[in-house]
């Protein structure tokens, strides 16, 4: 098994928020929890960030005491217990905790984070290039932190089926090496173009990965750089299954 060289190790670091509770996973709410568990004891655990729950079924769930949440609310919740460090919300109003707000950038409360979808389970649901590549570029200019959710399942841009059923159509999705590359090439100055080629990329020997840095067709970001944009910029991605992503990037080589 390869060792992650330390700009990939940046770029996965608590990348992944696990979803299992949405489709198409659609897991039950006892084997999410379990799953959860699972991955916080694994050898994969530093990639996995926070578990996504509606705030209705937090009372239901059996919580991990090392567990961190983000939380699903449309009103501030009467009580949370302090495993919850975030809250996602499709209503532009305060919350007690740092909130991914799923709004236009430009009707993000102050202070707040973003939530852009990349994919959904049909072909329909995910977003062309130039619309990923214009919300980084916008929310790189107005310093706004970002999440993104849905349809992230795979490392690099590529054709999958969008569900788990036999006949699921099938689509180009983006990949979450390319969305957080990119994310990353924004943040520190890169121009729309560079983003959206990023974006747009499905060769693996395209990227390289080092202790030192990133490359991307002679492109490069230092280790550094890469912390500082997840850090502040680039926090994660959602997904319904942990598991996928961590195989493909076995598979590739790079884990």
């Amino acid at each position: 098994m390869a060792t992650a060289a330390a700009s990939l190790r940046a770029l996965l670091a608590r990348l992944i928020d696990y979803a299992g509770l949405f489709p198409p996973a659609g897991l039950p709410l006892t084997a999410v929890v379990e799953n959860y568990s699972a991955y916080l004891a694994s050898s994969d655990a530093w990639i996995l960030n926070r578990l996504v729950l509606p705030a209705a079924k937090l009372a239901g769930a059996q919580l991990p005491p090392d567990g961190r949440l983000t939380l699903l609310v449309e009103s501030e919740p009467s009580s949370a217990p302090p495993q919850v460090e975030t809250f996602e919300s499709k209503f532009a109003r305060p919350f007690s905790r740092p909130t991914y707000y799923e709004l236009p950038l430009d009707a993000v409360p102050s202070g707040g984070f973003a939530k852009v979808r990349t994919g959904g389970l049909t072909p329909d649901m995910i977003p062309p290039t130039t619309q990923i590549a214009g919300f980084l570029m916008e929310a790189a200019r107005r310093r706004v932190p970002f999440k993104a959710t849905a349809g992230l399942h795979h490392p690099l841009r590529s054709l999958h089926p969008l569900t788990y059923a036999g006949e699921a159509p099938h689509a180009v999705m983006h990949g979450f090496i390319n969305v957080f590359t990119a994310a990353a090439f924004a943040w520190h100055g890169a121009k729309a173009l560079v983003v959206a080629d990023v974006l747009n990329d499905v060769d693996a020997t395209a990227f390289s990965f080092t202790d030192a840095e990133l490359r991307w067709r002679g492109r490069a970001l230092s280790t550094a750089q890469i912390e500082a944009a997840r850090r502040e910029f680039a926090h994660s991605f959602g997904s319904c299954s942990f598991e996928e992503p961590l195989a493909d990037l076995r598979e590739l080589g790079w884990l």
